[in-house]
């Protein structure tokens, strides 16, 4: 890497992928290049570097990471081979971006026989120490090669969230309760249904994006005010499949069904070392698009921030194909009647300040402010929460 050139190897090219690509493309003040893509399926991976102007695509993870010219990896990968492939790449002196979570308990530990069903019966308390141990060895391993880990949380970038910070930077204030969540109608694909593949459900899969936006602002504000992190100190949680209550039936259901072992909503309150509280909760039971929203209620102010929908455009439609194939919003399951299309999803998201944050991190080599701590601590927390579920107790966050 030279001055303020970037070079960046995809593993991945799903749609996490797809997001980064365009992302990556949109980066300006520097060169970045999408240098390479490595994907299972050699078809598959041509057809994305082609799409997306890339001109090296590498027979594998391994090969890629081969490539001297690669400065920075994006892992757009299951979350069981997040930290394989984080520790390789620091081997190779490659700086690395994982998406959230950043590590998950599917079976780690167990025989790889195992099936779903043996993994989804673990103890929770055994999850929380895998997990984490995962975690900790990814930021270390990165630690060691001198590279940086940044995790891939769009909501720290978000511009409304961003701004809100800003304001309540301002505002010298202290945030009493923050309330965030994502909800849509769920995953329709099978690895979501799965402790094996996924590590969890709706609590892991979407509470992971405000929990970590939330953590993010209670660290940021308490060493703002007292020169130290303000730290999450225990979590409640319950978590539950919705789509399993009694009375639901094809000709009644919208949503995703079919998700035992793991839950289609949870919720978690964390309790501060500064008194303060919050809330954070995914839910797979929502129709009319994807829902993500952060609530700070300040000690001198009060912010609302929207991610999505975001009412910026609001449309009419007459009925379902009245806009033909446009994209409106993630998870919108038709376009009749009002709706809120997204005139730039990757802005409004954080998806793209984050990939501009992570560029200009990497040339500098420096820790991004969505680091692997901030990811660290998302696992401690998410699976201190799948605990307290499954013993009905609150329970201390180890570290908090």
């Amino acid at each position: 890497m030279s001055g303020t050139r970037v070079r960046i190897g995809l593993i991945g090219s799903g749609f996490l992928a797809e997001t980064r690509a365009r992302c990556y493309r949109r980066v300006h003040g520097m060169q970045v290049e999408l240098f390479a893509v490595a994907a299972r399926g050699g078809p598959r991976a041509r057809e994305f570097a082609g799409r997306h102007g890339i001109p090296h695509v590498a027979a594998g993870a391994d090969a890629l990471l081969a490539m001297p010219e690669v400065d920075l990896v994006d892992l757009c990968v299951p979350n069981a081979l997040h930290r394989p492939l984080a520790e390789a790449a620091a081997r190779a002196g490659k700086a690395v971006v994982c998406t959230k979570p950043l590590t998950a308990y599917v079976g780690q530990d167990l025989p790889p026989e195992a099936g779903d069903a043996m993994v989804a019966g673990v103890d929770r308390a055994r999850m929380l120490a895998v997990a984490t141990a995962d975690a900790e060895a990814m930021v270390q391993a990165c630690d060691r090669a001198g590279v940086p880990l940044c995790y891939g949380e769009n909501w720290v970038y978000a511009p409304a969230i961003r701004r809100a910070r800003e304001l309540a930077a301002a505002a010298g204030g202290v945030a009493l309760e923050l309330r965030g969540g994502e909800q849509h109608s769920g995953s329709h694909s099978p690895f979501s249904r799965s402790w094996r593949h996924a590590g969890g459900g709706a609590l892991l899969r979407l509470g992971a994006h405000p929990l970590g936006a939330i953590l993010h602002w209670k660290h940021r504000e308490g060493v703002r005010l007292h020169g130290r992190p303000t730290r999450a100190v225990a979590v409640s949680a319950e978590v539950a499949d919705l789509s399993g209550a009694r009375g639901l039936d094809p000709a009644n259901t919208r949503i995703a069904t079919g998700w035992a072992p793991v839950e289609n909503w949870g919720c978690a309150v964390l309790h501060f070392d500064d008194g303060t509280r919050a809330l954070a909760w995914g839910s797979d039971n929502v129709l009319g698009g994807m829902e993500s929203r952060l609530t700070v209620h300040g000690s001198n102010c009060h912010f609302t921030c929207d991610l999505s929908p975001n009412p910026m455009l609001r449309a009419y439609a007459s009925g379902d194909r009245t806009f033909g194939d446009e994209y409106l919003l993630e998870k919108l399951d038709t376009q009749a009647g009002w709706s809120t299309p997204m005139p730039d999803e990757d802005w409004t998201s954080g998806q793209q300040a984050m990939a501009q944050a992570f560029c200009e991190a990497v040339a500098r080599r420096e820790a991004p402010e969505s680091d692997g701590a901030l990811g660290r601590e998302v696992v401690r927390v998410l699976y201190a929460a799948y605990q307290s579920a499954a013993e009905g107790r609150r329970v201390a966050i180890a570290g908090g």
